[in-house]
């Protein structure tokens, strides 16, 4: 068979790649995985696996009321790029691939560019709404993971307390509270309330009552 008519059975009649979940039989190649002597070849493969996830969306089936029936119609969702679906497409594993970004010179930049494309169609396609947000997050390391263990790794175990000895940290807590605010109105000068007081004494000294008694004092 011609590379011609493998082509033609992989795409359809308007020339996309026929639709299907069977992502396990996309392959550049068959047989000995190439050695990618060419950085342009292996781009070249890239791409093609690039165009393959576009033509290739998941299909989900979902029921739909039309005209008081329940009817059933397959709908299209974006196909996020991978890494391992990469490796997949070119018939090597994951470990060749990470090989060859850390010893392969040669095919360093188009493995960079690579790898910021895959990084750039999960991060837009999350941001849209059309791939889970929370798996992609974490996928690209986006997510802030902070673990709260206890002792030993094993769950945080809260301590047995009374409803006497809880009673007694709470005052405790409001004598220092108050012994505090004592200390920094003493610093601060008189209080509020004393102010208000000694003002209150000031005035009481003018009224009717205190006229009376310095008249009876003076007669």
């Amino acid at each position: 068979m011609t590379a011609g008519n493998q082509e033609t059975e992989k795409r359809g009649g308007d020339g996309r790649f026929k639709e299907g979940n069977r992502f396990w039989k996309a392959r550049a190649s068959h047989g000995r995985p190439p050695l990618y002597n060419d950085p342009d070849h292996l781009w070249r493969d890239c791409c093609g696996y690039f165009e393959w996830t576009v033509d290739n969306p998941l299909c989900e089936q979902k029921a739909f009321v039309h005209q008081g029936e329940a009817v059933f119609a397959q709908v299209s969702k974006m196909r996020a790029m991978t890494i391992a679906g990469l490796c997949n497409f070119l018939g090597i594993t994951r470990e060749t691939w990470i090989d060859w970004r850390n010893k392969r010179a040669d095919l360093s930049e188009v493995i960079s560019c690579v790898e910021a494309v895959i990084w750039r169609q999960k991060f837009e396609g999350a941001a849209a709404g059309l791939l889970n947000a929370n798996l992609i997050s974490r996928d690209l390391g986006l997510v802030d993971r902070q673990e709260h263990t206890g002792e030993g790794g094993g769950p945080i175990k809260a301590p047995n307390v009374t409803d006497l000895e809880l009673a007694r940290r709470v005052a405790f807590l409001l004598a220092k509270g108050a012994r505090e605010s004592d200390a920094q109105e003493s610093q601060n000068g008189p209080s509020t309330s004393q102010r208000n007081n000694e003002h209150e004494g000031r005035h009481a000294g003018t009224g009717v009552g205190a006229q009376r008694a310095r008249g009876e004092r003076s007669g």
